[in-house]
């Protein structure tokens, strides 16, 4: 091993280190990515690197990364106008409708698949929809581990494939894809793993006992809303103008209008009331209902926004000074073994394991396994089904921690998030089938 290797194992040790301390003690992530910046910074002039150059670099990952950044300051401000308008509230009454004892853990999962779908976001659904669905789980003596894992892996349902999702758009970025397309291809790797998921809920819940008495949703958010099929509207608005493949910024753009219409007429909010939602997110009166919807507006999204930003100066300094270059060797000779899908699946889980978080695992799955896919249409797909749905497998990563605690269930229901482990298991399969079915002496 050379100076130049021992250096960069080195700094991704420490990098990874201070990660994981963060994490243990709970504390922000993004101080930590700053620390690991100042790291990165100094391997750079370890290669002896002028600052210029540096700047360089991180500018020219920024760059990259400046589309998705708008988009998610919209997505920001239409979260909290769907607040506003009663579309959540709507959208979970309707839905929690559907909901019977016997087939409780099939209908929570396809409930929370629903409204990580239309809303894009799997914090925003565990929050909502994941609280509604563990409250009757609790009610009904439905097993917390699995109704935990079934909102997990319905919260990540739509966090893939929803044409509002902010690690579906980061994949659209990064590899110059469109998200209708996609969506599309999405679809069909999906299919299977989703009726399975659907099959183990089914039998799992046929096996428990449950009571009677429901949650009386309605008479909840009643109090704070008019509910009525109109509010619906900014989320169907969603769904119907992707269906045409129209731009994504103008998609949010057509159902933030739609909601702040519905705000100030149906809801009667007041436009300084709406504006300073918008921003500040969404505060409800009623204390009940406030635990549910609160949250969403532009500041929500600087967090994750500030991770995406630091993530992309890493990305640009990894490009430049090389560190990752050893790494990048031994996975390419993994996906001769494994396949490139299996490679991408072990670098998914590494990825996680060592950033904590969803946004950083698939830009370093991207520029790791980027030319390991033929097509960039193929990168996306594989992405999608690597590293965005593995990242909440992995239990001290915060895309696993926040959804589980938001509706206090077991860490341990990672096990039954069935969807997000049968998913890549069943990509893997297929692509080994594939490589050592057409030639078997190499397995």
């Amino acid at each position: 091993m050379t100076c130049e290797s021992g250096m960069a194992y080195l700094t991704l040790a420490v990098f990874a280190a201070i990660l994981l301390i963060f994490v243990l003690l709970d504390l922000p992530l993004i101080p930590a990515l700053l620390i690991g910046l100042g790291l990165f910074l100094c391997y750079g002039k370890f290669k002896r690197l002028s600052w210029k150059k540096l700047g360089e670099l991180m500018l020219g990952g920024i760059w990259t990364a400046g589309p998705i950044m708008i988009t998610m300051l919209l997505i920001g401000i239409l979260t909290a106008c769907w607040r506003a308008s009663g579309t959540v509230s709507a959208i979970i009454c309707y839905s929690a409708r559907l909901i019977r004892p016997s087939v409780f853990l099939p209908v929570c999962f396809l409930l929370n698949c629903l409204v990580s779908v239309l809303t894009g976001t799997s914090f925003g659904t565990a929050a909502t929809m994941g609280v509604i669905c563990m409250t009757m789980a609790n009610t009904l003596g439905v097993s917390a581990f699995w109704t935990g894992g079934a909102i997990l892996a319905g919260s990540f349902f739509g966090d893939r494939c929803s044409p509002v999702s902010t690690s579906a758009l980061l994949v659209c970025t990064l590899t110059d894809t469109e998200i209708t397309e996609n969506i599309r291809r999405m679809v069909k790797t999906a299919l299977l793993p989703f009726l399975l998921s659907c099959l183990v809920y089914l039998l799992a819940g046929m096996r428990g006992s449950h009571g009677s008495e429901l949650l009386d949703v309605k008479a909840l958010f009643s109090k704070e809303f008019v509910l009525s099929w109109v509010c619906v509207l900014p989320a169907i608005a969603v769904l119907v103008v992707s269906a045409f493949r129209v731009r994504v910024r103008i998609t949010l753009a057509v159902s933030i209008s739609l909601a702040v219409v519905l705000a100030l007429t149906v809801q009667g909010s007041g436009a300084s009331e709406l504006l300073k939602a918008a921003v500040f997110g969404y505060e409800g009166a009623d204390a009940d209902v406030a635990r549910m919807i609160n949250g969403g507006g532009l500041v929500s999204m600087l967090n994750v926004s500030g991770i995406i930003l630091i993530s992309s100066c890493y990305a640009g300094l990894f490009q430049g000074t090389g560190i990752l270059d050893g790494v990048k060797h031994g996975i390419d000779r993994l996906a001769d073994k494994i396949t490139p899908f299996g490679a991408m699946v072990l670098m998914s889980v590494a990825g996680t394991a060592i950033s904590c978080n969803q946004t950083l695992a698939i830009m370093l799955t991207h520029q790791l396994c980027g030319d390991l896919a033929e097509e960039k249409e193929q990168l996306a797909l594989d992405l999608e089904d690597s590293a965005v749905v593995i990242a909440p497998l992995i239990p001290w990563s915060i895309a696993s921690a926040v959804p589980l605690a938001t509706v206090n269930a077991p860490t341990a229901s990672i096990l039954a998030a069935c969807y997000l482990y049968l998913l890549p298991i069943s990509r893997l399969a297929g692509s080994l089938v594939r490589k050592y079915g057409k030639n078997p002496t190499r397995a």
